[in-house]
């Protein structure tokens, strides 16, 4: 799973980039994307290691994708236009980073900081670029319906949906399709403002809770859209990556916070794509894994390896919280807590799994 951070130039994506991945942006790179891993910092692996002995710990992870900074008028080819576009319609969510801070060495590319208007350019170049994607797959959608097949259909009906929406300037993300084939063809027009957000207003130093009135109004937005919103401010991120954790665990202190902000930012958007974690715990390793909510217990087999899943019998699975309290695996099953569980268990964030197989 992708999620791409986007945004005006000079906004601080990139430095964001850095710190949540510890790649360096391409300096020559201006027309491509950034891409690295970002490990989703998870206290649970923690309690798993402080009662399991191994020899290492894996996080979960996502992939990052930091796209060319947006102009107005990107949707007709303004800046980077659709160098920039290719590289969102790649990705399954967006962090959306909007300037709150102030800085005379950086200076705002519209003049001055209007943390709505910035916003509402970036939103509106996306919408336009879905409409003129849309518009030009009409007539395509209509030839190919004629064939009666139920994909072609299905796509057809989705376009003639979102036309009128994306005509007014709202986006897609709310569109109502009415069964599986129409929900397919929407994956695969991967409309940009179809895509789930998360709000990210990089602050000054000043403010690394997002109490200013620029951050205040991103929050606002967020909460009217039932979209996400994290305050970080990428400048003091930065500096927090290269402390000693004694030294950054001083400095969260003398500011108030009790974690980075980048560990929110990263399990924020974690959620926004619907994943969750389970867990192997061994002499080898401790490991998260990720599936999507809901999956079942052969998916969840699967996600460690694919014959897994293929010769799946059975899972024997007990929770994080259970491994806290009892303090071995032994604890656990003398006090009748682990459990057995089929193929049509449906998977609960924080369990810890060893699944049984047959190939």
């Amino acid at each position: 799973m992708e999620v791409g951070i986007v945004g005006l130039p000079y906004v601080g994506k990139t430095a964001l980039f850095r710190a949540l991945t510890g790649v360096e942006a391409d300096p020559g790179g201006a027309a491509r994307a950034n891409v690295g891993v970002a490990p989703i910092p998870d206290p649970r692996l923690d309690t798993l290691a402080r009662h399991v002995e191994t020899k290492k710990i894996v996080p979960a992870t996502l992939k990052v994708v930091d796209v060319p900074g947006l102009v107005r008028g990107a949707s007709e080819g303004g800046g980077l236009g659709n160098a920039f576009l290719s590289h969102v319609r790649d990705v399954d969510a967006l962090i959306h980073v909007v300037r709150c801070f102030t800085s005379e060495a950086v200076p705002h590319v519209d003049g001055r900081l209007d943390a709505a208007r910035d916003i509402e350019t970036v939103e509106l170049e996306l919408i336009l670029a879905d409409l003129q994607m849309v518009e030009n797959a009409l007539p395509r959608a209509e030839k190919s319906a004629r064939k009666k097949e139920a994909d072609s259909e299905a796509r057809l009906s989705v376009l003639k949906k979102a036309e009128p929406i994306l005509s007014e300037g709202k986006p897609v993300r709310g569109l109502t399709l009415d069964n599986d084939d129409e929900r397919r063809a929407m994956r695969g027009l991967a409309m940009l403002s179809a895509k789930p957000v998360l709000y990210v207003a990089n602050v000054g130093e000043d403010d690394p809770q997002g109490e200013g009135e620029h951050a205040r109004r991103v929050r606002e937005h967020a909460a009217a859209h039932h979209a996400g919103f994290v305050p970080v401010c990428a400048q003091l991120e930065a500096e927090l990556a290269e402390l000693e954790p004694g030294e950054r665990a001083e400095m969260l202190a003398g500011l108030g916070l009790t974690e980075p902000a980048l560990h929110k930012l990263a399990r924020a958007a974690y959620a926004l794509l619907g994943l969750r974690s389970f867990y192997t715990a061994g002499p080898k390793e401790i490991r998260a894994w990720t599936i999507p909510a809901g999956s079942k217990a052969p998916q969840a087999a699967g996600a460690i390896h694919t014959d897994f899943e293929r010769g799946f019998i059975r899972v024997e699975v007990y929770s994080v919280d259970d491994m806290d309290k009892y303090g071995s695996e032994k604890a656990i099953r003398d006090a009748g807590r682990q459990r057995t569980e089929g193929k049509d268990y449906v998977m609960r964030d924080g369990d810890v799994c060893h699944f049984l197989f047959n190939i």
